[in-house]
């Protein structure tokens, strides 16, 4: 069987990504856990000839939701439609989408939490009883109108899971939050992707990519491109740690891997000498949207101790004063 896999982006870069990602579960490194489970479910499934279980993926952007997606459509043998929320205006367009679907076909959409109200309402009975409950006509004239579907796999994916709607979260079977990489787990990922890209890296500069892909595959292999774009300038058949470690400095990656960004929030933090600040306050200081505070930046501050958060708001943890050498409040705030 010919699989089918639609998506609705391609520029120039992503379809370098796209070439770059794994087909199977052999070449998917990382989330032992969430491979383990998964494996155990698509076989099962598939020795009940029955379609998977609706699916949500939720955690940072960039460690490999919509990756897994495709690995589960290629484990299943099905097709596979990509798309995203916001793409989803109107409850026609998710109609459309849903009565195109074959028997057992993957629909995966990617930051499900922007989906309307008005569209989750269609999408409720087709998850639960694969039925499509549309409205034809207004007023005393409208019609409703039920149209059976196949039965399909709806997996979801949210960097946001908290604005999740409980109806919409429940009618998941499976959850699976998605965790960090470790600085192993990354090196692999960079070396099997340079030599896709016809380049050999040395071991030492994978690891150094590594330590500032702050945990996340999408951006190792985004500063992987960038250092090889370096060493093809200067004409270097091999990406050695010197190159390495120049063109991420040129590029302002700090050894922790933070950016600019990382430093300016930071450095906000620690100047406040312990006073919480409200997410809204710190968006508004730095120019920047909330959303990309709370969904790009804080993770992996968070999660590696450099800020924390209180009933009051945000506030530099001791690491982040050691880092930018300055000293420590005596009392910090109690945490949530």
């Amino acid at each position: 069987m010919e699989r089918i896999v639609e998506i609705e982006k391609f520029t120039a870069d992503e379809s370098i990504e796209n070439s770059l990602r794994p087909n199977g579960w052999n070449d998917y490194i990382g989330q032992q856990q969430i491979k383990k489970n998964l494996s155990v479910f698509i076989e099962a499934s598939k020795k009940r000839s029955e379609p998977l279980d609706h699916v949500l993926f939720y955690g940072p952007p960039g460690l490999g939701k919509t990756t897994l997606a495709l690995i589960i459509a290629n484990e299943m043998q099905t097709n596979i439609k990509v798309t995203a929320a916001p793409m989803i205006e109107k409850s026609g367009d998710l109609a459309a989408i849903l009565t195109n679907l074959d028997e057992g076909d993957i629909l995966f959409i990617d930051e499900i939490h922007r989906l309307s109200p008005a569209v989750e309402e269609i999408l409720y009975p087709s998850m639960e009883d694969f039925r499509l409950d549309i409205i034809i006509g207004s007023g005393p004239a409208a019609q409703s109108v039920k149209i059976d579907l196949p039965k399909f796999t709806l997996i979801g994916a949210t960097t946001r899971a908290g604005m999740l709607s409980n109806p919409l979260r429940d009618r998941f079977g499976m959850n699976f939050r998605m965790q960090f990489y470790t600085s192993e787990e990354l090196s692999e990922i960079i070396t099997l992707a340079a030599q896709k890209l016809e380049k050999t890296i040395h071991d030492e500069a994978a690891h150094e990519v590594a330590k500032r892909s702050r945990g996340t595959p999408r951006i190792a292999l985004r500063l992987l491109k960038r250092v090889r774009d370096f060493a093809d300038v200067n004409n270097e058949a091999h990406i050695d740690l010197n190159r390495t470690r120049y063109a991420l400095n040129e590029l302002g990656i700090t050894d922790n891997g933070f950016d600019e960004m990382d430093i300016r929030l930071l450095e906000l933090l620690v100047h406040a000498k312990g006073k919480a600040m409200g997410l809204s306050t710190i968006a508004a200081a730095l120019s920047e949207d909330e959303g990309t505070i709370e969904d790009v930046v804080e993770p992996f501050l968070l999660a590696n101790g450099f800020i924390e958060r209180t009933a009051k708001g945000r506030i530099a943890a001791p690491k982040a004063y050691e880092l930018l050498k300055f000293n420590c409040p005596v009392e910090t705030p109690r945490l949530l």
